[in-house]
């Protein structure tokens, strides 16, 4: 909610009142609650046997660009319009009945209502989305996600607000048990698999059958991702040499496979097979590596808040692996740069990229690294972002990050 909020702030705040022709109090108070709503709308629909569904249609709407141009929705007929199918496949033949509560709630026109809800529902559903995205959720996943924000949530949502007439239920209290007995039943068939694959002898063919399709498709991600590390090769080939150019040492393909990484005082982390603990490690542990000032390893999984320097919750188990890395490596010392990509006013990039890579440096020293193994940090916004400002934010994704680099070891 925290994340939504922070797209539809102040300054969207005065524009729709004036467009809307409503007092900005009373569009601040019409926002406070379709947020959660739209969220409550959510968990509704995830705890109804719908949970594909919903993240399907959370990963589109984050893919589609529309985050990005949320402060342009209510001036604009075409984004409005999309806001609104998102909505409608939200809340379907409850739309008006939703909308008419929260005007009752605020004071406002049902039509502003539902105008404000037509922006607030692609907010909402597309961080959401995005988060799913970035943390490469399944349907069990996103389950359990919601599971843990189904309180938080659910209490944000105002008792003068009947929300639950709007969506023809009887109260929200029964959302939240439905969710959690959905969960139960998703992870309950994960743990029923084995035992049904041997319950009979028709069935016996099921294993050598799944073994060979997990081969081919083993083999056609690994040459899929051979032809994407040779893009990926020639690209940075190009790279200046100045002090900020992100160049890894031809690291391993990272995939999503979950492997350990051993330190040398023998503590084990949980990383991704070729991610920035599998690379970081192998490069401080092999004499032969020399410290280049061009050498950068991206973080792979650090997120943060929608336009803030805020780290995602989620996110500081990777932090807290790069201190532990350099705890265990106690002579190393690491510099931080943060990136953004060429979408947006540059000077504000420039900020933003600053302030990132100044949190995770605040957030390594809070975990214990001295300052003798950080050398600042520093944000160098677009300037070596590589995708166009035109390209999908899927694609514009890569440029959006935070490196470390190895300065001694």
């Amino acid at each position: 909610m925290d994340s939504v909020k922070s797209l539809l702030g102040t300054d969207f705040i005065s524009k729709a009142s004036s467009m809307l022709g409503e007092g900005e109090t009373k569009v601040q108070s019409a926002l406070s609650v379709a947020v959660p709503s739209v969220l409550t709308g959510v968990l509704n629909r995830a705890s109804s046997g719908e949970a594909d569904g919903v993240l399907r249609m959370a990963k589109e709407t984050a893919n589609s660009g529309m985050l990005s141009s949320i402060g342009n929705f209510l001036g604009n007929n075409a984004l409005l319009s999309k806001g609104a199918d998102v909505l409608k496949r939200l809340f379907g033949d409850r739309t008006s009945d939703v909308a008419n509560e929260i005007a009752n709630f605020s004071g406002i026109k049902p039509s502003s209502a539902a105008s404000l809800l037509s922006v607030a529902a692609p907010a909402a559903i597309g961080v959401l989305g995005d988060h799913a995205e970035s943390s490469h959720m399944n349907t069990g996943g996103f389950l359990s996600f919601l599971n843990g924000q189904k309180d938080k949530i659910l209490n944000a949502v105002p008792s003068g607000l009947n929300l639950a007439g709007a969506l023809g239920l009887g109260s929200l209290a029964g959302i939240g048990s439905r969710l959690s007995g959905a969960l139960s039943s998703i992870t309950g068939q994960v743990r029923e698999i084995p035992g049904k694959i041997k319950t009979t002898s028709s069935n016996r063919w099921l294993v050598p059958t799944l073994i060979i399709l997990a081969a081919i498709a083993l083999l056609w991600f690994l040459l899929g991702r051979k032809n994407n590390d040779n893009d990926k090769i020639q690209a940075v080939s190009t790279t200046s040499t100045n002090d900020s150019a992100a160049v890894t040492p031809a690291p391993p393909a990272m995939t999503h496979e979950t492997i350990k990484v051993t330190l040398p005082n023998g503590i084990q982390l949980d990383a991704y097979k070729g991610g920035i603990e599998d690379q970081l490690v192998a490069f401080l542990s092999d004499p032969s590596k020399k410290v280049d000032k061009n050498i950068w390893f991206d973080f792979d999984n650090l997120n943060f808040e929608t336009n803030s320097a805020t780290i995602t919750a989620e996110s500081m188990k990777q932090v807290q692996n790069i201190a532990a890395i350099l705890k265990a490596f106690p002579h190393a010392s690491i510099k931080i740069g943060g990136y953004t990509d060429k979408t947006g006013d540059e000077p504000a990039n420039l900020k933003l990229s600053q302030a990132r890579a100044d949190a995770v440096l605040e957030a390594l020293k809070t975990n214990g690294i001295a300052a003798s193994q950080l050398e600042g940090s520093e944000g160098y916004g677009s300037q070596f972002a590589k995708v166009d400002a035109n390209a999908s934010d899927e694609e514009r994704k890569t440029d959006r990050r935070i490196a470390v680099s190895p300065r001694k070891k």
